[in-house]
C-alpha cells in the first residue's frame, strides 16, 4: 500500500492531546496541503486562520459552548483541549465555498495523519454567527470580510491513537 493510503486508513478524528505545540514546519506542511486541496474552477476560495494562543482557544471553547447551551459543564472542551485550531472560511461568492473549504480540511488532516500529528473536524465554531457576541469574535479572529466559515480543525501530538472501526456497507457498485 502507498503512503497517500496507509494515511487515508490510519486517519482517525483524535479527541485527546498533549499539551506540546506542534513544530511550525509541521504547521506549514499541513497549511500548505491545504492549499492543495482541489476546488471548483481552481478559484482556491478559503482563508485558514491559525491560533496556537491557548487563552484565546479558551475563549472559543466558553463562547461556543454557551451558544451551544452546553456551557453547564465546565469540564467540557469542544476542542479537546488541542494546542493548534485551524479555521477555514471561504469566500462566499465562490462557485462552492463549502465544499472547497471542506476539502482543504480533508487534505490538511490526511497531512497531518502523514506526519503522526492527530486531528478532528470541529463544527463547533459556526456558533459565532450566532450572536453579537460572536461576530465581535470573528472580528477579534481577523476573518476576511465576505468569507464564512465553513469549519475548522484542532491538530495537536496524539495521547493514544483511536482505533474506531469503518463502517461496512457504504458502496454500492452498478456497472
Amino acid at each position: 500500500m502507498n503512503e497517500v493510503l496507509k494515511a487515508i486508513e490510519a486517519r482517525r478524528s483524535i479527541r485527546a492531546y498533549k499539551p506540546e505545540q506542534i513544530k511550525d514546519e509541521e504547521l506549514n506542511e499541513i497549511l500548505r496541503a491545504g492549499n492543495l486541496a482541489p476546488s471548483a474552477m481552481n478559484q482556491k476560495p478559503w482563508n485558514f486562520t491559525v491560533i496556537q494562543n491557548k487563552e484565546l482557544i479558551e475563549k472559543l471553547n466558553d463562547f461556543c459552548k454557551k451558544a451551544m447551551q452546553r456551557d453547564n459543564n465546565k469540564d467540557l472542551n469542544l476542542f479537546y483541549n488541542a494546542p493548534t485550531l485551524i479555521i477555514v472560511s471561504s469566500d462566499a461568492k465562490a462557485i462552492a465555498p463549502e465544499i472547497d473549504g471542506a476539502l482543504a480540511l480533508g487534505n490538511m488532516f490526511l497531512a497531518a495523519e502523514s506526519l503522526e500529528i492527530g486531528s478532528c473536524w470541529i463544527h463547533a465554531v459556526k456558533a459565532l454567527y450566532s450572536t453579537e457576541e460572536g461576530k465581535e469574535l470573528i472580528k477579534e479572529l481577523n476573518l476576511p470580510e465576505g468569507y464564512s466559515i465553513i469549519g475548522s480543525g484542532v491538530f495537536g501530538y496524539k495521547v493514544a491513537p483511536a482505533n474506531t472501526p469503518r463502517k461496512e456497507g457504504t458502496v454500492n457498485i452498478i456497472k
